[in-house]
């Protein structure tokens, strides 16, 4: 049986105090007459009043508004929800107009961190200078409101520089990772045929020097809405026939200062799409406006991370995941980001504590995967490293283990939270996640977020509590997509949320929630085992294979019986160097499935693989892996561009052959 969740944090007495979410409370109290307790009593306020809950944010981050909202949530159904219709407003404006006294243009704004060059870093003067001297760049290649720029840029000071010249236009900023390969990025560039393309020609990955000449040139000729390629110098590669950074920001004739300018748009207005994975599909280009991020990301960002002016924020991230906007938005809340492009493990594990120890981090970000592999290393970041600026670590991109929690309460103890949370690209923002007024539980998420009407229903609709059931969102989020590009009737857009559940947005994922109100995600539910007609979670799965010593690695699918049997429970492991498949592995294996969850967890088949296949962002790919073992070509199922290791399917090829030879 599963051990009990522990208590490994709590809020501290003078959280209300000392936090940007208590500040909030303070303020709705003076300003709105609203005496709220708790934390659970500001999130039933923030569900059940949308009107007075998204308007509080609005005034109490300072929303400048060219034009007033007429209201706050004109029409409430989904899809359709009308947010603040009349107001006309920037998101590059809040990220880097002039602050409120003017005093922080010495500041440091960005430093960016890799292994191609040097460390740059830009004030909040040179950061403002560059994004006026970039619009106008843009402008002189024809870009206004409504064009598309796209960047196959990585996660760099320039990127950031020209996703905001490009937003103050009203332009419609869309980005790939540079390791992504020229199908996976003309499938998506292409579908919102773009007019100004940014490029590096290469980078840096750990000590390896990657070249991306030819998948430059390959995604130009992919690309014949592309009027402009601007390069962006990074490694030693040159480009040609291409408009230099250098001339882009230098003006026609070189002279001195842009004006730094913000063109007002509607609420609703496109700021940036981002794409599905493209791992069950087609890219997904989902439509996010400059009015739901804005106040999503102040919202997230000041109440749930904590940031304010001074802080520092440190997330490892490409520019392909959603986590890439949530860190450049830090920039709302006067924070200063660090952003990091390469090799996340080089030259070993440490690297990204010794980051946060250099920029005095106050939020550092770490997918589980790297939190786990510190611990099975025996990692030491509190003693090793001065960390003393640090209040939180954030987690997300996957499960956290129990046993993750209980490492980071042993290195940091009481004095840094631990927020684990889960949403995606879907709102650009959390779902589910914690803050400081929350307790956290070991393997729990602490509870849904604010101004997220965050649910668990079962087939018919019902509520769930203490059961595992869809993770679904029954009110609507400013965050949520205004639309998909090209999905002009809405049709792709309705089916993939609100079909299941007519007016409930269906996320997609398998999730349980307790009385406390924290919850479990326990993997994507289509890929949720029905076994024997219980429906088992592979996150739990994961947590018991992986604490194994000799298991890098895990993945767990489960093939139906067409005729109404159990199936087939199939689990695939990856070792750690010098560790063997044999039999007496997979017993142990077998017995923990047994003891530390059920025999119905036990698999009918347990095989040792080279890789288990992951895509760029980290999540594990069993839906692919089922199709391809029922039957499915793997092009079919899954790009080689969008896996973390393009050779991380050929294994299950083999044994899908096999299987079927039997």
């Amino acid at each position: 049986m599963e051990t009990p969740a522990e208590l490994v944090w709590e809020p501290p007495a003078d959280a209300r105090g000392t936090t940007e979410i208590g500040r909030f409370l303070t303020w709705v109290e003076r300003e709105r007459g609203l005496c709220l307790d708790d934390y659970a009593a500001l999130h039933h306020w923030s569900v059940t009043d949308l009107d007075g809950f998204w308007s509080a944010i609005w005034e109490f981050y300072g929303v400048r508004a060219r034009t007033p909202y007429e209201a706050v949530l004109r029409r409430r159904e989904m899809p359709g929800a009308q947010w603040f219709p009349g107001a006309t407003l920037n998101y590059a404006e809040h990220a880097v107009g002039l602050d409120a006294d003017g005093n922080d243009a010495e500041t440091v704004a960005v430093l960016g961190y890799s292994q191609t060059r040097e460390r740059v870093e830009l004030t909040w003067e040179q950061l403002r200078d560059q994004v006026a001297r970039t619009r106008a760049g843009l402008q002189r290649l024809g870009i206004g409101r409504g064009d598309r720029v796209v960047a196959y840029l990585p996660n760099i000071p320039e990127t950031l520089v020209a996703f905001l010249a490009t937003a103050s236009l009203g332009a419609v900023w869309a980005s790939c990772a540079p390791e992504f390969g020229a199908r996976s990025v003309i499938d998506r560039f292409g579908q919102v045929e773009p007019k100004v393309l940014l490029a590096v020609a290469g980078y840096g990955y750990g000590a390896k020097d990657v070249d991306r000449r030819a998948q430059v040139a390959e995604i130009r000729a992919g690309l014949p809405t592309v009027e402009h390629v601007v390069h962006v110098p990074y490694g030693p590669h040159p480009l040609t026939d291409v408009v230099t950074w250098e001339a882009l920001l230098a003006g026609p004739d070189g002279e001195g200062p842009a004006e730094l300018a913000f063109d007002p748009v509607p609420f609703a207005h496109p700021l940036c799409v981002l794409f599905s994975s493209g791992t069950t599909g087609k890219p997904k280009a989902i439509i996010h406006c400059h009015g739901g991020i804005l106040l999503e990301h102040l919202k997230n960002n000041g109440l749930s991370w904590d940031l304010r002016a001074g802080d520092r924020i440190l997330w490892f991230s490409t520019t392909a995941w959603m986590m890439w906007n949530a860190l450049v938005s830090g920039l709302l809340t006067r924070s200063s980001i660090v952003m990091i492009d390469g090799n996340p493990l080089h030259p070993d594990l440490t690297w990204q504590w010794r980051l946060a120890e250099e920029t005095g981090a106050t939020l550092m970000g770490a997918s589980p995967g790297f939190l786990m592999a510190c611990r099975k290393e025996g990692v030491t970041p509190a003693k090793t490293f001065e960390l003393s600026r640090l209040r939180q670590i954030g987690a997300a991109g996957s499960p956290l283990p129990p046993e993750g929690y209980r490492w980071v309460r042993e290195q940091f103890g009481p004095d840094v939270l631990l927020n684990v949370g889960s949403g995606g690209t879907d709102v650009c923002s959390g779902i589910v996640q914690g803050s400081p007024l929350q307790p956290v539980w070991t393997g729990e998420i602490s509870g849904p977020c604010l101004g997220v009407d965050a649910r668990a229903f079962d087939e018919h609709g019902n509520g769930l509590v203490g059961e595992l059931g869809e993770l679904v969102i029954t009110a609507p989020m400013p965050s949520m997509p205004v639309g998909f590009w090209g999905d002009s009737d809405g049709t792709r857009y309705r089916d993939t949320y609100f079909t299941t559940y007519p007016g409930v947005w269906r996320h997609g994922d398998w999730i349980r929630f307790a009385e406390t109100g924290s919850c479990i995600i326990a993997g994507r539910s289509d890929a949720t085992l029905n076994r024997g007609g219980v429906r088992l979670g592979t996150a739990e799965f994961y947590r018991v294979v992986e604490e194994l010593p000799e298991v890098l690695d895990s993945l767990v699918v489960h093939l139906e019986d067409p005729a109404g049997g159990n199936g087939e429970l199939l689990l695939y492991v990856s070792l750690r160097e010098g560790a063997e498949f044999d039999g007496a592995l997979s017993r142990r294996i077998a017995t923990a499935l047994r003891t530390e969850l059920s025999p119905r967890h036990i698999p009918d088949e347990i095989a040792a693989v080279p890789v288990v296949p992951h895509n760029r962002t980290g999540k594990k790919l069993e839906l692919p892996v089922k199709k391809i073992l029922l039957g499915a070509e793997p092009d079919e199922v899954a790009s080689r561009d969008v896996l973390a290791d393009p050779t991380s399917l050929d294994s299950f090829v083999a044994l899908a052959a096999r299987r079927r030879a039997r």
